[in-house]
């Protein structure tokens, strides 16, 4: 299919997981966009099947954390025809280490490393034949810089980028690339959820938590919005971007400049 500048993903079938909500939405919306059809994976059946209306593509709705939406037929059939992939779905726990929970330790890790490494593996052959891949991996400044009592959540995300440079070198003769966006705190229910627990465990009224824990770091006072993301994560999936790949694109406000 021929491409234009208005449409420059035209022909191209992009796969976002956690697609039906905050950063994911947006993705979906700006790839749709540029002309892509998108698979809007997501466990809430009634909003993924809206969003893919609305974005002219399809949904599968998935449980990620259940093995059995992630065995190998199943992802076959899933990322059939998949060129790009936006490794988005994540969640969130906030505890000292000492009282984390292990099993929310495995399920972060699971839902934010070992799912990305199960789709990358599924989409590479598909990737390799046809000579083309994007592979975006939604990290976040968390997966360059540390913060106390997100043990999980630094842990998975850090992975993550360790996880997309390796994809990089392996598709890089390929015609694949990998790379990692690695936001702030974006405007989205995730980070919202964050503000009673942060209030918590650091002691501090829930009215205080966006300027003294949220944005401290940062040079910029402000939320970031998904649609800013989506646009980075659309430009790399471009044709433009082919030469881009193993890296991290901070979008921080300024937080990882310290």
């Amino acid at each position: 299919m021929s491409r234009s500048a208005s449409q420059p993903l035209a022909g191209r079938r992009a796969l976002v997981t956690g697609g039906a909500s905050g950063i994911g939405l947006g993705v979906v919306h700006a790839l749709a966009a540029r002309g892509a059809h998108v698979i809007v994976a997501d466990k809430d059946g009634a909003a993924a099947e809206a969003v893919a209306t609305e974005a002219g593509g399809s949904s599968w709705v998935v449980d990620l954390l259940d093995p059995a939406a992630v065995a190998d037929e199943r992802l076959d059939k899933a990322l059939d025809g998949v060129d790009i992939l936006i490794n988005n779905a994540g969640i969130q726990h906030i505890s000292p280490i000492q009282d984390f929970n292990p099993q929310d330790f495995r399920r972060i890790m699971n839902l934010m490393l070992e799912v990305p490494f199960l789709l990358i593996r599924a989409a590479l052959p598909n990737m390799y034949a046809q000579g083309f891949g994007r592979i975006i991996n939604l990290s976040s400044v968390h997966g360059l810089r540390a913060s106390p009592f997100k043990a999980a959540y630094v842990t998975a995300k850090h992975g993550l980028e360790g996880l997309s440079k390796v994809t990089a070198l392996e598709g890089g003769e390929r015609g694949v690339t990998s790379n990692c966006v690695n936001p702030g705190y974006v405007r989205t229910a995730l980070v919202q959820k964050q503000v009673a627990d942060q209030a918590r465990v650091h002691g501090i009224p829930e009215a205080e938590v966006l300027a003294k824990i949220m944005l401290t770091e940062s040079a910029i006072k402000r939320l970031i919005e998904p649609e800013e993301v989506a646009s980075l994560v659309a430009w790399l999936a471009s044709d433009e971007a082919s030469m881009v790949t193993g890296a991290s694109y901070t979008m921080d406000g300024g937080w990882s400049a310290r």
